[in-house]
């Protein structure tokens, strides 16, 4: 539990700002599984965990370098 006591959790305009990418695409990859699962934050209100965010934009970085 020690581990999660600093977690942030980031809402929507944020993760787009983090990504680049847009509110249907981000929904689209949850939906393929190529993009980290939301949390429910209540009744109306998700939002993401940075670190995942975090770990799947720097996948994104590490791809794009082996591609190249």
């Amino acid at each position: 539990m020690s581990e999660n006591r600093h977690a942030a959790i980031l809402r929507l305009p944020q993760v787009i700002s983090r990504t680049g990418l847009s509110r249907s695409t981000i929904y689209q990859r949850i939906s393929d599984g190529e993009f980290p699962q939301q949390i429910n934050l209540g009744a109306n209100s998700v939002g993401w965990i940075e670190a995942e965010i975090d770990e799947w934009v720097t996948s994104c970085i590490q791809k794009s370098r082996e591609a190249a």
